[in-house]
């Protein structure tokens, strides 16, 4: 793959060419060269895109396809190819399937199907056997075959002993253990935010304590065992001031939020439309504004489109019935980009990668090229037409994002929309 991108504007702090627009020449999936003006030789593919950005590849830690056992919500294949139209350069997969990914052969059979693709696929292997919650999985067989980190998708750890237990064990691989903050026990058998809302629509409510209490204790049990602990999708304005002080205490956790948590309330629950039936729940505008507060002073690490594939059989249905999910993938840049703005957006879409320990690229002369291709320019009303995954429960369905993705660059090859 020869390939010569025209008039691109580089977003990457660590690159000595950080916001020039130049031309990049990349030869056999190296950066070759950078310059200004890079005339075109034989056997180069000229690449012109209006107003193309590029930064270095983006990765989402929480995406969720089916493949093995729930095909009919989205295979791996198209799943890394939506990743890849909609930027990311690499993914974290989570343990939701049939069966759960809790061993080394299914961290193996994840990373077998995504061979030669351009999108970097990274098991997130579950904590416990089955993410059943009572003994914990094979952790390091699961480390060496591949996985990135262990967490139950979705699921908190009841036993704090056996958290305690998994964030002693993981310090001996340096593992990165997921909480999910939730006390199941305060949350009962909600499904939305406890609030005004779900006493006027009836619903039975999750309120923002029973995230708190589990993130309260988690954070007791990282100070008393050290290792490493990341608390996904929080979405309270007091998850936010628990996790700003544990990191001045220089406890070792990060955290990240799920897109729709930066934008949705519980207003929008309204029209009892199951594709805003997510968890944790919608919550409150004053707990998006302190989350908006978190991202941009660094309290949150990143931001995840927590993407979820469900079909209509479980989605289309009563709201009680329905699944918790929506996907993101597609329109995760767009909805940042009118919140932050490009240069916040593509800081929490390629910070992450460090934390969970893959390998980053600057743009530079020489380095792999793994890049992220990307427009700010124009408004678009998302509609099921812009969706490419299998499943269209998307909680974004008519509003305006700004920008649009263009595809990637990545593996010695390109993917473009």
């Amino acid at each position: 793959m020869n390939l010569l991108l025209k008039a691109a504007t580089i977003i990457d702090p660590s690159s000595p060419f950080h916001n020039q627009t130049v031309d990049i020449l990349i030869e056999n999936g190296i950066i070759k060269d950078i310059d200004s003006l890079i005339e075109p030789t034989e056997n180069i593919e000229e690449i012109k895109l209006d107003t193309l950005y590029v930064s270095q590849g983006w990765f989402d830690s929480s995406v969720s396809f089916g493949e093995p056992g729930y095909e009919e919500r989205e295979t791996i294949v198209n799943g890394l190819n939506v990743a890849a139209k909609s930027g990311f350069t690499s993914i974290g997969l989570n343990p939701n399937t049939l069966p759960i990914t809790d061993t080394n052969a299914s961290v193996g059979f994840l990373k077998g199907k995504s061979l030669q693709n351009a999108v970097d696929l990274y098991p997130i292997g579950a904590l416990t056997t089955k993410s059943e919650g009572i003994d914990l999985a094979e952790l390091y067989d699961m480390k060496q075959a591949g996985a990135i980190a262990f967490g139950d998708y979705k699921k908190p750890i009841k036993n704090p002993n056996l958290l305690k237990i998994a964030l002693l064990y993981a310090q001996n691989f340096d593992g990165l253990v997921l909480s999910f903050p939730q006390d199941t026990s305060i949350a009962g058998k909600g499904m939305v935010n406890e609030e005004k809302q779900s006493t006027l629509l009836g619903l039975k409510g999750i309120p923002a304590l029973a995230e708190e209490l589990q993130i309260c204790r988690d954070l007791f049990l990282l100070e008393y065992t050290g290792g490493k602990l990341h608390i996904p999708t929080i979405s309270t304005a007091k998850s936010v001031q628990l996790i700003r002080e544990a990191k001045s205490n220089k406890l070792k956790v990060t955290c990240s939020v799920s897109v729709h948590h930066l934008l949705l309330t519980d207003e929008e629950l309204t029209s009892f439309d199951t594709n805003y039936k997510v968890l944790p729940p919608l919550r409150t505008q004053k707990d998006i504004e302190a989350l908006i507060d978190g991202v941009k002073d660094g309290t949150i690490d990143m931001v995840t489109s927590d993407h979820q594939p469900i079909d209509v059989e479980n989605k289309k249905v009563e709201f009680d019935n329905a699944m918790y999910g929506t996907i993101g993938l597609e329109s995760t840049f767009g909805i940042l980009n009118s919140i932050l703005g490009i240069n916040q957006t593509v800081s929490l879409l390629t910070k992450g990668k460090s934390i969970f320990g893959i390998e980053t690229n600057s743009i530079d002369k020489g380095n792999k090229a793994n890049l992220s291709l990307f427009t700010s320019k124009g408004n678009t009303v998302f509609k099921e037409e812009h969706i490419e995954s299998t499943s269209k429960n998307s909680a974004f369905l008519e509003r305006t994002i700004e920008g649009n993705t263009y595809g990637i660059i990545s593996n010695g090859q390109i993917v473009l929309k």
